[in-house]
């Protein structure tokens, strides 16, 4: 399925609003969580969103702005909500995809997100910029997981057979390996900046390709608690048909029309043509790889960063209006209560 045509819009819209009076919700409550360093892995910090019966306001977090209310109350009843959890791509944040994740609360959703452990804007580029953290982002979402079912103080109100999933770039990596993907390491190409590339005969490089062993070496953790994924331009290059063999859940696989930052359009359509069982496929209509991304606040666009720059004749706002009903609508159709 081809998209996004704006003459779909307003029956999109209609369907993020069929969800949004059922859930009761007329906001979106955020709070931040902090998860514990642990035997599995490093402390993590995050965001949560949920449904809310406040007006929206603007929350400010640095060059962010989100749209929502600080610790709303979650809606009063004992129903338990459903989980969506939010992987970043490669030097993201918790707070990339906030205007999916306000989508989703606003739909009856409670959205988890975290900066990934080894991954994350802070570290993006630097000596701590680690390609093990292929292998770390899918405990982290384990962990994230855990987490919401069993330590965050709302614990009881989310739905442990309901959760799904959401990731972008190397985001959408880490879902297809939790999903039950695994990868062939072997076909990852070499960061610009990584040091096999700049001096290959280096100390350096050696010490590269050791991680790399390593990392061959590591077992991923995948979690079968997730029950549906949407995945948008996945880092893809990592696998082929048997690779992809036990992934069994429902997908809605999306794709750019240009890609970018190491994802093409072809190696997104090959993992749709690998999956054993056909996701739901839809493209991005003029889209570089990063209009997945939140449209990006005046903060961002004064100081002209990289992931606010989109394709010509790509509105992104108008994009993620129809974009966010669309993964609404289908975790609706998959996670929905079954009596």
């Amino acid at each position: 399925m081809r998209l996004l045509h704006l003459l779909r819009l307003p029956r999109l819209l209609c369907l993020a609003a069929a969800s949004l009076c059922a859930a009761l919700a007329q906001a979106a409550g955020f709070g931040t969580i902090d998860i514990p360093a642990d035997r599995e892995g490093p402390a993590m910090h995050g965001g949560v969103w949920t449904p809310c019966a406040a007006p929206a306001g603007e929350i400010k977090l640095g060059r962010t702005t989100i749209q929502g209310v600080r610790d709303c109350p979650l809606p009063p009843g004992n129903a338990p909500l459903p989980l969506i959890v939010i992987s970043h791509g490669y030097g993201g944040s918790f707070l990339g995809h906030h205007d999916t994740a306000q989508a989703l609360a606003d739909a009856g959703y409670i959205v988890a997100a975290i900066s990934h452990s080894e991954d994350n804007f802070q570290i993006r580029g630097g000596p701590n910029d680690k390609i093990s953290a292929l292998a770390t982002r899918t405990t982290d979402i384990k962990r994230l997981i855990d987490h919401m079912l069993q330590q965050w103080p709302a614990h009881g109100r989310v739905a442990a057979d309901r959760i799904g999933f959401y990731g972008f770039s190397r985001g959408g990596y880490t879902g297809l390996v939790l999903a039950g993907a695994k990868p062939d390491f072997g076909q990852l190409p070499p960061l610009p900046s990584s040091p096999c590339t700049t001096a290959p005969e280096g100390v350096a490089c050696a010490w590269m390709k050791r991680t790399f062993q390593e990392l061959l070496a590591t077992p991923l953790t995948h979690d079968t608690r997730i029950k549906a994924a949407v995945i948008a331009d996945p880092l893809s290059m990592l696998f082929d048909a048997q690779s992809l063999k036990n992934v069994t859940i429902p997908i809605e696989l999306w794709a750019s029309t240009y890609g970018g930052d190491g994802v093409t359009p072809e190696s997104v359509a090959t993992v749709r043509g690998n999956l054993p069982k056909a996701p739901e496929w839809h493209v991005a209509e003029k889209a570089g790889h990063f209009g997945f991304l939140a449209p990006c606040s005046q903060g961002q666009l004064d100081v002209k960063v990289e992931i606010c720059r989109d394709a010509p004749g790509f509105d992104r706002t108008a994009f993620h209006e129809a974009f966010n009903a669309e993964v609404a609508a289908f975790f609706e159709r998959r996670l929905a209560p079954r009596y």
